[in-house]
This record gives structure tokens, C-alpha cells and sequence, in this order.
């Protein structure tokens, strides 16, 4: 009996229109010019597809052939690893696994807030707002130092920050004139073609950074 997974012939992303986890890794898809299906679904009701693929329903989801995944860091690393050029990891490993704790630093720090800003009401949702806020303030000197985060040569730890910052209007995270560096850095991301080609119809419509 065919399975949900080798019922697909090339490889599909299962995704939200405005999850940041999946936006994630549609920018590592264009990025890297890989050709594959980008299936838009409601996380509310996902597809039986879906659900035979990944037991908690979540996205970001993904199949190449009889392979199903559905961690966005697993995705993301996989796709590097699939498709070595250009390479968006550094080649050493003493690197890789300092940009590998950085992205679990991002999601840990940055990435759990704007979980809770998503889930909590308006007025409870201010705390950990400022709680972003600030620790984004606080890392204005790595943003200023280098042309990308952390490194002279865009890598996956881009693809991590980029939805992010993407979203600190909708998520009404505002920032102060003195975060320029942030805001620079930004849009340098912003204004790359893998960038503009990963945002859904939805994400599109979010207000900009000042």
C-alpha cells in the first residue's frame, strides 16, 4: 500500500503561510534554487496527508521520497547537506557547531517569545514583547560587527534571524533609532531575491520595520 510519502515524486514542504518555523525553511529552499512543491496548508485543520506524515500535525513538514521530516533545524541542515552549493553552513566543524548553538541560542531566546507573544492576549502578551525587545537591543554589537550575523558569508544562521525580523511589526516589537545596526541588517536580508521569493501572500501583507 503507498504511503503518503512515496505518493510524492518530488519534494514537498508542508507549510503555514505564517508560521516562522516554515518560513525558515523556504528562504533555505530559494536560496539554494532547489525545485521543489510548496503545499500551503490550515494548521487547524491539516490534511490527511499530513497527519499519516507527521504525527503532531505540525509545520514545517517535508518529503523527499520515502524521507519525512518535520523539524525546521533538521530540514534546514538537510537541505545544506542535499544540496551542497552554495554552502550555507561553514565547512569546519568547530564552526558549524558554534553556528549550530547559535541558531538553538536564537530559538531559545528569541524564537520561544514570539511563540508567547502569538498565543497570549494583547495586554499579557506586552511582557514578553519587552522581554524581545530588549534582548534584541542587547545584541546590537553582533548585529553592527559583521556584514551577516556572526560571519562575513550569509549562512543558515541568516535563514533563522530573517523570518524573525520579519515579523517584530505584526508582533509589535518596536525599535528604538539607536537599533539601526538591526535595521541595516535587516534589509540586507530583506532585500535578497531567496528572501522576497520565500514570503507567502500573507506574509507579504505584514507592516515593515521603520
Amino acid at each position: 500500500m503507498a504511503t503518503a510519502a512515496n505518493r510524492k515524486s518530488v519534494m514537498t514542504l508542508f507549510c503555514s503561510p505564517t508560521c516562522a518555523y516554515s518560513h525558515r525553511a523556504r528562504f533555505v529552499i530559494w536560496e539554494k534554487g532547489i525545485s521543489a512543491d510548496i503545499e500551503y496548508i490550515n494548521v487547524h485543520q491539516p490534511p490527511d496527508d499530513l497527519i499519516e506524515l507527521n504525527p503532531y500535525g505540525s509545520t514545517p513538514t517535508m518529503i523527499d521520497r520515502d524521507l519525512v521530516l518535520y523539524d525546521s533545524n533538521i530540514i534546514m541542515e538537510y537541505l545544506d547537506e542535499r544540496f551542497p552549493h552554495p554552502p550555507l553552513h561553514p565547512m569546519d566543524p568547530v564552526s558549524r557547531a558554534r553556528a549550530r548553538m547559535m541558531i538553538h541560542r536564537i530559538d531559545q531566546d528569541w524564537y520561544r517569545l514570539t511563540d508567547e507573544i502569538l498565543k497570549l492576549p494583547d495586554k499579557k502578551a506586552n511582557k514578553p514583547r519587552k522581554i524581545l525587545r530588549e534582548s534584541l537591543l542587547t545584541a546590537i554589537p553582533v548585529f553592527a560587527a559583521r556584514l551577516f550575523f556572526l560571519s562575513d558569508e550569509f549562512s543558515l544562521v541568516d535563514c533563522a534571524v530573517g523570518p524573525l525580523l520579519w515579523r517584530l511589526p505584526m508582533l509589535g516589537v518596536e525599535l528604538p533609532k539607536h537599533a539601526e545596526p538591526i535595521k541595516s541588517y535587516a534589509s540586507r536580508l530583506f532585500e535578497r531575491e531567496g528572501f522576497q521569493l520565500s514570503l507567502s501572500e500573507q506574509e507579504r501583507e505584514y507592516p515593515q520595520l521603520d
